[in-house]
C-alpha cells in the first residue's frame, strides 16, 4: 500500500488550521476516510452524513458559521455531483470549501468501469479551481506535486473572493491497509502559507473620492448580503453620521442599528413614480453580495445614478442596477472608517452638484418615507385586531411569521429558507432590540440546501440558538438533513406548511395561470411528524393562534432540546391575507 502523499493530506489541512470535515462513506475514498479518522487532531472530531447533498450544505453551514474552510470528502462517481447544488451556493456566496472527490485512476476512466464519471473539473465555473492530484506519488517531485497542490487548494479557498476549491483525486487499489499496518503522518510535509493584505486607501484616492463625494451631493449607500460585524458597523455608522447619508440594508445584509433604512420593501412597492424620484442618489455606493427586495433592485435601475461605487478588495464585480462607474478595492470597513476620518464638517452640495436638495434634505427624504414605512406596517397589523387588541384575523403565514420573528432569542443564528421564508422576513424586520444574525442561501436562491445549511450552523456553534425558518416544499426538500448521529439540541425549525408551493399564488405569473395549482403549486400531503419520530425530533403541530402561543415558550425554551414547529395554514387564504396587506401598502401612499 502507497498512500502516504495522500495520508499526508490530513497532516496539511491540520497544520492550516483546518478544524472541520464532512465525510460520506464510500470504498474508493477510504484512504481519505482513514487520513482524517486516524490523525490525532481529527480523531473524534470527524462527522459522517450518508447524503452528500446534505453533507456538502451542512459543511456549508459550518463555513457560514466559523468563518473558516470546511472539508468535504466522497467517493468516486455521482457522490461528488451530488456536491454541485452547495458548490455553487458556496461560489456565489464566497464560502470556502476544500473539496476531496476520490477517483479511479485516469487510464480507467471511460472504460465501462463501475462508478466511474468524468470527475475532472466537476464543478466547471462554479469552483475556483479544480486541481488534480497525481495518481503516483513515489517519486520525489510527485510528492513534491501533491503537497504543493493541497497547499494552493486551501490557501486560494480562503483568498479573497472565497470559494470552493475542487482536488480530484485517483486512487488504486489496495484502499485498505493491512491488519496492524499504521497511518504515518510526515512531520516534514511542505507548508505554503498565504498572508493577506489589509488593503487600506492611498492618499491621493482618499482626496480623490472625497472631492466625488462632495460634487454628488446626493449620495446613497446599500448594503447587499454579507456576514457584517462590529467594525463595519462602527465605521459605517461615523461615515453615515457625518456625511449625513442613507444607508438602505436588507435583512440578509446584517445591519441591525437603528441608522439603516429596513422598510424598503413596503415604502418602494407603494410610493407613487414622482415622490421615488426624491429618493433618486447622484451618488450610489454599494458593498456585499445579492439583494432579496426586488422593489429596491427595480428603483436602483430606475434611478440611473450619474455614479455608482462598489466596495470589493478583491475579485469580479456584478454590474446589477446598470450603472457601475467605479470599483475601489478596499475592503468597506476599511473605506468608511477613512473616509469617515476626513469628513469632519456639514457638506451641503458642493458647487456644479446636479442635486436640488441638501445631503440633510435627502437624507430626511429617506428618513420620512423609512417612517412612512414603518407606520403602514403598523397600521396594517393594528387593523386586524379587535377593539380589546385579540387577533380577529384568520390564522395565516405572514401574521404567523411575524409572531415568531417577535419571539426569538437574543443571540440567534436565524436560517431564512428561500421562498416566501426570506421576503417575509425582509418585510416584517427582526425585533430591533436583539442581537440576530441572519443566514440564508441567497447565491443561488435554491431551496435544496436550506435544513442542512442550519444543521451545519447548529453544529459549528452548539451553545448559541439556532433557527430555521420554513417552507414544507424547501423542508421536505431536505430531509435527509437531520440523517446523522450528531446531536444539535440548539436547533429549532418552524415549518410553514400549505401543502405546496405557495409561493405561486403571491407572484405575479404563475396566479393568473389555469395551471396554477396541478404544475406550479404541486399540492403534497405531508406532515413533519414521522420525520420528527424517526430523527428523534420534538414535534409540535399548531393550527391556531392559541395553539401557537401555547407552543412559542415551550418550542424555544434551552431545555426542549432540537425541535419542529409545524404551523398548518391553507394557501388560498395566506394568498388573500398577504393581497390585503399589498392593497393596504398601497392605499397608505396613494
Amino acid at each position: 500500500m502507497n498512500n502516504q502523499a495522500v495520508f499526508n493530506i490530513a497532516e496539511i489541512c491540520a497544520r492550516h488550521g483546518i478544524t472541520d470535515v464532512i465525510l460520506s462513506p464510500g470504498s474508493r475514498s477510504a484512504p481519505l476516510t482513514l487520513a482524517f479518522a486516524r490523525h490525532p487532531a481529527y480523531r473524534g472530531k470527524l462527522r459522517v452524513v450518508p447524503d452528500e447533498r446534505a453533507a456538502a450544505f451542512i459543511g456549508l453551514g459550518l463555513a457560514q458559521a466559523t468563518r473558516r474552510p470546511v472539508v468535504l470528502v466522497c467517493t468516486s462517481g455521482t457522490a461528488g455531483l451530488n456536491y454541485a447544488p452547495a458548490v455553487a451556493e458556496a461560489f456565489f456566496q464566497q464560502i470556502p470549501l476544500l473539496i476531496l472527490t476520490a477517483d479511479r485512476p485516469p487510464e480507467w476512466i471511460d472504460q465501462l468501469d463501475g462508478q466511474t464519471i468524468r470527475q475532472h473539473n466537476l464543478y466547471g465555473a462554479h469552483a475556483k479551481a479544480a486541481f488534480d492530484f497525481p495518481a503516483d506519488t513515489t517519486h520525489p517531485d510527485a510528492k513534491w506535486h501533491a503537497e504543493r497542490i493541497i497547499n494552493e487548494a486551501i490557501n486560494l479557498a480562503q483568498a479573497g473572493p472565497a470559494g470552493p476549491v475542487q482536488v480530484n483525486i485517483p486512487l488504486r487499489e489496495p484502499f485498505y491497509p493491512k491488519a496492524g499496518e499504521e497511518v504515518v503522518y510526515e512531520q516534514d510535509v511542505k507548508i505554503i502559507r498565504e498572508d493577506h493584505a489589509n488593503a487600506v486607501l492611498l492618499p491621493a484616492e482618499i482626496l480623490d473620492l472625497r472631492q466625488r463625494l462632495r460634487a454628488a451631493g446626493r449620495v446613497l449607500v446599500v448594503a447587499g448580503q454579507q456576514a457584517g460585524g462590529p467594525g463595519l458597523t462602527v465605521a459605517l455608522y461615523d461615515f453615515a453620521a457625518v456625511r449625513r447619508v442613507p444607508v438602505v440594508a436588507d435583512v440578509i445584509a446584517n445591519l441591525r442599528d437603528v441608522f439603516a433604512v429596513h422598510r424598503q420593501d413596503i415604502f418602494l412597492a407603494g410610493l407613487p413614480k414622482e415622490q421615488k424620484a426624491a429618493l433618486q442618489p447622484d451618488l450610489l455606493i454599494t458593498f456585499g453580495q445579492s439583494l432579496i427586495s426586488k422593489s429596491l433592485k427595480l428603483f436602483l435601475r430606475d434611478a440611473a445614478p450619474a455614479q455608482h461605487w462598489h466596495l470589493q478588495a478583491t475579485g469580479p464585480v456584478a454590474d446589477t442596477f446598470r450603472s457601475l462607474t467605479r470599483i475601489v478595492r478596499v475592503q468597506p470597513a476599511a473605506f468608511f472608517q477613512q473616509l469617515a476620518s476626513f469628513e469632519t464638517k456639514d457638506y451641503g452640495p458642493a458647487e456644479g452638484s446636479t442635486s436640488n436638495l441638501s445631503a440633510t434634505q435627502y437624507n430626511l427624504s429617506w428618513s420620512s418615507a423609512e417612517q412612512r414605512g414603518e407606520t403602514a406596517l403598523n397600521n396594517f397589523f393594528e387593523s386586524k385586531r379587535g377593539r380589546f387588541q385579540e387577533l380577529i384575523e384568520v390564522f395565516n403565514e405572514f401574521s404567523i411569521f411575524q409572531q415568531v420573528l417577535g419571539a426569538l432569542g437574543d443571540g440567534t443564528a436565524l436560517h431564512l429558507a428561500n421562498s416566501m421564508a426570506v421576503r417575509y422576513a425582509n418585510i416584517l424586520g427582526l425585533p430591533a432590540d436583539k442581537q440576530i444574525e441572519v443566514f440564508a442561501n441567497r447565491g443561488t436562491s435554491g431551496i435544496d440546501g436550506c435544513n442542512s445549511t442550519a444543521v451545519g450552523g447548529a453544529l459549528a456553534q452548539p451553545t448559541r440558538p439556532v433557527v430555521l425558518l420554513t417552507g414544507d416544499v424547501a423542508f421536505f426538500y431536505d430531509r435527509n438533513a437531520f440523517w446523522h448521529n450528531y446531536p444539535t439540541p440548539n436547533l429549532r425549525v418552524v415549518v410553514f406548511n400549505n401543502h405546496g408551493g405557495g409561493i405561486f399564488r403571491m407572484i405575479e405569473g404563475p396566479r393568473q395561470q389555469p395551471e396554477l395549482e396541478e404544475f406550479f403549486e404541486t399540492h403534497q400531503a405531508l406532515t413533519a411528524e414521522n420525520l420528527c419520530r424517526d430523527f428523534q425530533l420534538r414535534y409540535f403541530p399548531v393550527a391556531s393562534f392559541d395553539e401557537l402561543d401555547a407552543a412559542l415558550p415551550v418550542f424555544f425554551a434551552a431545555e426542549t432540546g432540537a425541535a419542529v414547529l409545524e404551523v398548518f395554514t391553507d394557501s388560498r387564504t395566506n394568498a388573500a391575507f398577504f393581497e390585503e396587506y399589498r392593497e393596504a401598502v398601497k392605499a397608505a401612499f396613494s
